[in-house]
C-alpha cells in the first residue's frame, strides 16, 4: 500500500534531522558545525571555490555562508584568493591546517559511521544511497524548488 506523500517527507526529515544531529554531535568536539563540514568537505578538493558553490554545497543562503567563510578565516582553516581565470571572483581553499582539521573530523565521522552502518546492512545502505540520490536528481530536474526560490521562503520565515 502507497504512503501518503506527507508520511514520506515526514520520515525523510525525521532521517535527515537524526542524521545531522548525531554528526553534530561527533563534529562538536571539534568545535565545528555541519555547515562548516560540508564546506571544508567541499575545499578538500584542493580546487578552490566561490562562494556561491560553497553554500549549495552547505545547504545554506549565499550571505550565511559568507560568514562561515569569515569565521574559518579567522580560525585559519581556510584563506581566500583570486580566481585566476575570473579576477573579479574569490575563492576559497583549506589551508594547511584546514586539511589537518578535516583529516580529524574525517576520522571522527568514520568512526561514528563504522558504530551504526552495520545495523543497517551493506546492501541496504548502498540501496538506501541510490534511490536517495535518484530521489535528489528528480526533484532537481522538476525545477520545482530553485536555490534562490528556497532562500526566499526561509527569508519570509525569520
Amino acid at each position: 500500500m502507497a504512503r501518503r506523500p506527507q508520511e514520506l517527507l515526514r520520515l525523510l526529515t525525521r532521517a535527515e534531522r537524526l542524521a545531522a544531529r548525531r554528526l553534530q554531535c561527533v563534529l562538536e568536539e571539534f568545535d565545528c558545525s555541519v555547515e562548516a563540514w560540508w564546506v571544508l568537505d567541499l575545499l578538500s578538493d584542493g580546487q578552490g571555490h566561490p562562494m556561491t558553490a560553497l553554500a549549495d554545497h552547505a545547504f545554506m543562503p549565499a550571505p550565511s555562508a559568507t560568514k562561515l567563510i569569515d569565521q574559518l578565516v579567522d580560525q585559519n582553516l581556510v584563506f581566500r584568493r583570486v580566481d585566476p581565470a575570473d579576477r573579479r571572483r574569490v575563492l576559497a581553499c583549506l589551508t594547511p591546517r584546514g586539511v589537518e582539521r578535516r583529516q580529524q573530523l574525517v576520522r571522527a565521522v568514520r568512526a561514528d559511521r563504522a558504530a551504526w552502518e552495520p545495523l543497517l546492512g551493506e546492501e541496504r545502505g548502498e540501496r538506501l544511497e541510490v534511490l536517495l540520490d535518484r530521489l535528489a536528481e528528480v526533484l532537481e530536474e522538476d525545477g520545482g524548488v530553485t536555490t534562490a526560490r528556497a532562500e526566499r521562503a526561509v527569508e519570509r520565515g525569520r
